[in-house]
């Protein structure tokens, strides 16, 4: 209890709308809806939600209907189901190095091998990346990324970065997996359109894109009611929908109901109320880096999302800098290899600062600044 953590990537549940969710629940089993609630639901998910959502995706720039949009119990079934759809054994995923551990679990289920995409540019060719993965005994299937305040980098990928993206996708004919799962979370400058936006402009509409939406209620409104969605062409949630009726036929359907019901009166409100207070903090820790940490470190200035991501010097292992930091200094953080398809990145770590109130920051940053500088 004494340790300061810097290390769980989840939001703050101070600041979550407990009231207007506990609110949600008893409108809808005090209700005419109840018997609706506590029954079975269309795999789909419920469907004023799947609208609220198409709508909502307009907004980004994606137009689409209910029958582009898919209910997951958390965007990460949705990419269980999605590496269970493309990949066999052998096949090739392009990911980001370093990229989110829990997209590297939900593939690894299903044997890929791992292919590096470098987002800032100097990626193999097309003809190369065939022909590393035909050498695998496989083909390329798809790629990963989080384009918005990258877990764990907090990085987020400009236009012209999305665009190529899309042309390498193109030339490889495989999917664009997007997750944005940050992408509401935006503390400075103006929003970048998704990559869904930009293929279906590219495309001529979303049923003819290659790109993937998975989207999560998690970081604003709640994680554990478990409530994501993936916006797609509709060739794609049928394939989905099959999917989820051999899995957990549907979604519970009292949590998609009550979402329906937050999301549409609050969701704009709760977003701001968590800029407001992650900016905060996110300022917080960048400025007790800048004033603590020795020369030879450096770290990602996110534009939002909840992370931080630091690199130590060459040589330095963060698995065994941590071990030695929970113990004399009582601060706690994640080691950055975790997050590498390959396990490198030893010199690396992440810090998430939704957590972090002025202690934690005024307090730990210096105790692990002391330890680094040995």
């Amino acid at each position: 209890p004494d340790i300061i953590s810097f290390a769980g990537g989840i939001p703050d549940p101070s600041l979550f709308p407990a009231e207007a969710i506990g609110d949600a629940y008893q409108a809808v089993l005090g209700g005419a809806e109840a018997g609706a609630a506590l029954q079975y639901q269309v795999s789909e998910g419920f469907l004023p939600l799947r609208k609220w959502l198409a709508a909502h995706m307009g907004k980004l720039g994606v137009q689409c209907d209910e029958g582009n949009i898919f209910i997951t119990s958390g965007s990460q079934q949705a990419l269980d189901y999605l590496g269970k759809l493309f990949l066999s054994p052998g096949d090739t995923a392009l990911v980001t190095w370093p990229t989110y551990l829990g997209a590297l679990q939900a593939f690894n289920a299903y044997e890929p091998r791992y292919d590096r995409l470098n987002t800032a540019g100097g990626n193999m060719t097309p003809e190369a990346y065939r022909a590393a993965a035909a050498a695998n005994g496989g083909k390329v299937k798809f790629t990963y990324l989080v384009p918005d305040f990258a877990n764990p980098t907090g990085n987020t990928l400009d236009i012209k970065q999305r665009e190529a993206v899309l042309d390498l996708a193109g030339e490889l004919d495989i999917a664009v997996i997007e997750d944005a799962a940050y992408r509401a979370l935006r503390y400075d400058g103006e929003g970048v359109p998704p990559i869904l936006a930009l293929d279906c402009a590219r495309s001529g509409g979303i049923d003819h894109a290659r790109t993937l939406y998975c989207g999560s209620f998690s970081k604003i409104l709640s994680p554990g009611m478990r409530v994501g969605w993936v916006c797609a062409p509709r060739h794609v949630v049928e394939k989905l929908v099959l999917m989820k009726q051999a899995s957990d036929l549907h979604s519970p359907s009292i949590n998609q109901m009550v979402m329906h019901r937050v999301a549409e009166t609050i969701f704009d409100a709760q977003v701001d109320k968590l800029i407001g207070a992650y900016r905060k903090r996110r300022d917080a820790l960048l400025g007790a880096l800048e004033a603590n940490m020795p020369d030879g470190i450096s770290w990602s200035r996110p534009g939002g999302g909840m992370f931080v991501w630091l690199t130590l010097p060459e040589g330095t292992d963060a698995t065994e800098l941590l071990a030695r930091s929970v113990k004399e200094a009582r601060v706690a953080f994640v080691p950055g290899n975790a997050f590498y398809a390959d396990g490198t990145g030893r010199n690396t770590l992440r810090m998430s600062f939704t957590l972090a109130d002025d202690r934690a920051v005024n307090e730990g940053v210096p105790r692990l600044a002391k330890l680094l500088r040995g």
